[in-house]
């Protein structure tokens, strides 16, 4: 295992920010740079969700308890291009819930699901390797593991961290490999074809990293009584396509965005004591969390890369109750416009258990809320990162969003297939939305009857469907 340090002074690119975004634009498919893509407010509006078909329950693996809160969720590569949408859900016991999400009638039975108990602890993040065959978890017991779906069984245990987990992703062009982020402030490379210790518990294979980035959330801050320093979380690590040797992160701590090369250089120092240097290729430029008068930065709790219309762009969901947009290419942080910045007035995202995540065709985007009214929200960001605004006497695209309102407590865990949403809440439940105009218009005209069966999209931050 190479154990890396950080440089703290990486180099930054200059250049305006009118510059980054004409770069952008360039990189974008010409039809789509021409033709600003028409309004899809209309469509957002149209999510609905059966009180009777739509609700999934996460029961306890204890005698104790009767329900368990679902933390993480992700639907398969699968669901994502349309074929049987199977969501896997993580939850505050450890087990993971893999869910069959088709269409169903109310009074018909619920699929068969499948209930995997991988850690002794929450589980944070779950991914589904590119091929569909393999999960990867990881979790507050320090560890990540990785499931094969097939046969239900943990092949590898992934384990170097020295604090909860809190993100993984696989790397997209070699399907042995996969990265992970801790409280710790860590980055953690893994190739699960090394050599791995035999558990005398367990008896599966127990492996370290092949590269390790401390410090990946920033400096090292320690408090003014602190005998110890306070790490800056990781919380979210991307493999950006056409990058396939780099790594994209944000912390805990502030708005910044950080890249990373792993292909490290040769060290200057000799000795096999001596450590590699590493340093981020480039990080923002400036921190959109501290733009509007903050005093204090605040962090990304979860970030996305764009696709399809948003390709060439990140989102980044701040503890600020806001959602910034960047450049991929130079990770630069847009202004806070209405087409770069995306907010609710009745979102609260001021928690790390909040999530971010993108519609497959990449116009859409939806994020959980701390806000404890069981309310997420649907942005339109198809416009974003443009470098003119939409032209007078068009239809613009609203940023402020539209809330989905049919659970209790914090809605932290979310994702997107084909034709739906999942939404996961502190009250043990996971609901699916789809949308469904016919229904949509039916709840509006008569709320009072509807209510009994339905939730419902609402516009302007006034839920009638609670």
């Amino acid at each position: 295992m190479l154990d890396v340090a950080v440089d703290p002074q990486p180099r930054q690119r200059r250049m305006t920010v009118h510059g980054m975004m004409s770069m952008n634009a360039m990189s974008r498919p010409r039809a789509v740079f021409r033709q600003l893509p028409l309004p899809t407010h209309s469509i957002l509006q149209s999510f609905v969700s059966s009180h009777k078909a739509d609700v999934f329950k996460c029961q306890s693996l204890h005698s104790n308890t009767f329900l368990t809160p679902p933390y993480a969720c992700s639907y398969s590569h699968t669901a994502k291009k349309g074929g049987i949408p199977l969501l896997a859900v993580a939850t505050e016991q450890g087990a993971v819930h893999i869910l069959n999400t088709s269409k169903r009638t109310d009074w018909d039975y619920e699929l068969q699901r499948t209930v995997l108990d991988i850690h002794q602890n929450g589980v944070f993040d779950v991914q589904w390797s590119h091929s569909d065959e393999l999960l990867a978890t990881v979790s507050g017991d320090q560890s990540t593991r990785v499931t094969d779906l097939a046969t239900s069984k943990t092949l590898h245990i992934l384990r170097n961290h020295t604090s909860t987990v809190k993100t993984v992703a696989w790397d997209p062009v070699n399907p042995n490999m996969l990265s992970t982020g801790g409280r710790d402030g860590v980055i953690c490379l893994w190739d699960m074809r090394a050599q791995g210790q035999r558990s005398s518990e367990s008896g599966i294979d127990v492996l370290t990293p092949v590269l390790r980035i401390p410090c990946a959330g920033g400096h090292v801050v320690k408090a003014r009584r602190a005998t110890t320093p306070t790490m800056k979380s990781v919380t979210s690590v991307l493999y950006l396509d056409g990058d396939p040797f780099g790594l994209t992160s944000s912390s805990s701590f502030d708005g910044i965005l950080r890249h990373w090369d792993i292909r490290l250089p040769t060290s200057p120092h000799k000795g096999k004591s001596a450590l590699r240097m590493i340093q981020p290729t480039h990080v923002s430029s400036f921190d959109p969390t501290t733009v509007d008068g903050s005093r204090r930065p605040r962090g990304i709790a979860s970030l996305v890369a764009g696709a399809g219309p948003s390709a060439g762009l990140l989102f980044g969901l701040g503890t600020d109750s806001r959602i910034h947009t960047y450049i991929a290419s130079a990770l630069l942080a847009l202004p806070s416009t209405e087409m770069n910045s995306f907010a609710h007035s009745s979102m609260q995202t001021n928690s790390f258990y909040v999530r971010l995540a993108l519609s497959p065709n990449g116009r859409w985007l939806l994020s959980g809320s701390a806000s404890r009214t069981g309310s997420a929200f649907l942005f339109d960001v198809s416009c974003a990162g443009r470098t003119r605004p939409i032209l007078s006497g068009s239809r613009s695209i609203p940023s402020q969003g539209v809330e989905i309102k049919g659970q209790t407590g914090e809605v932290g865990a979310v994702d997107w297939a084909e034709g739906m949403v999942a939404t996961c809440a502190d009250d043990g439940t996971v609901r699916i939305w789809r949308d469904d105009r016919d229904i949509a218009r039916m709840c509006e005209a008569n709320a009072d009857n509807a209510k009994w069966d339905w939730a419902w999209a609402v516009d302007g931050g006034q839920p009638s469907n609670a």
